[in-house]
């Protein structure tokens, strides 16, 4: 055999084991590669006076890191990256199963539409009909803190 045919079946060779890998890691690792953006939601709608607040605090560090310790740890009765993700993805941890599938903070174009105070008000009392929690033990601030980070998480 011809040296030629030979790297050109191991070439051959070569580029079905690559494809044959990638089909196997697309199949077996969850990986949402169409993630729906904007969310289609049905979230019930927060009453007209919270519609209407703006975060009274201002976006800075100090605000940003206090809302990132309690996003990644620190909220009860859960912390939020155990149903929203890390990074915010709405991809938690992968034995947190919802129906609805937890919000993606990272989609802008869902959360430039939810005025501040809808997400102040979902945080503090939940969300009807999902597995988001009511976080009521959580002061006004670190509410506030936490909508300026998910905001950010988007940008």
């Amino acid at each position: 055999m011809a040296c030629n045919d030979i790297v050109k079946k191991r070439a051959h060779k070569m580029k079905t084991r690559i494809l044959l890998g990638c089909l196997l890691i697309f199949m077996i690792l969850p990986v949402k590669l169409f993630a729906e953006c904007p969310q289609a939601r049905k979230t019930p709608t927060a009453p007209q006076s919270f519609l209407s607040l703006q975060n009274p605090l201002p976006l800075n560090d100090k605000n940003l890191k206090s809302a990132e310790k309690l996003f990644q740890e620190k909220a009860k009765p859960i912390a939020c990256k155990f149903c929203h993700g890390i990074t915010g993805n709405g991809e938690g941890d992968p034995d947190f199963e919802s129906t609805p599938s937890a919000r993606d903070f990272t989609c802008a174009a869902t959360m430039k539409k939810l005025p501040d105070g809808q997400l102040f008000w979902i945080i503090r009392n939940g969300s009807k009909n999902t597995s988001m929690f009511a976080f009521s033990d959580l002061s006004d601030n670190q509410i506030w803190q936490l909508v300026h980070y998910i905001r950010a998480l988007g940008k």
